[in-house]
């Protein structure tokens, strides 16, 4: 019987870190912190891709949705 008991407590453990591994966004990011910009203005803290050299990832973007929002994307990304 403890064996059954054992075996249950296992798969509820693999089953959460799996589910918690996939639940993670697959996209590249960095959170960025709070700051004032140079005219004054205070940015709040926020999440953003990574930067690369195309537009066509970034959660903005149409065709591509924020994970952390769920927010979809609606500008046209440049070539």
């Amino acid at each position: 019987m403890p064996t059954k008991v054992i075996s249950s407590v296992g798969s509820i453990v693999v089953t959460t870190l799996l589910a918690v591994f996939f639940a993670i966004p697959a996209e590249a990011s960095e959170h960025v912190r709070g700051h004032m910009r140079k005219d004054g203005k205070y940015v709040a803290p926020h999440n953003r891709t990574n930067a690369n050299k195309t537009q066509r990832d970034n959660w903005s973007s149409k065709g591509n949705t924020n994970p952390y929002t769920g927010k979809r994307g609606q500008k046209n990304p440049k070539k």
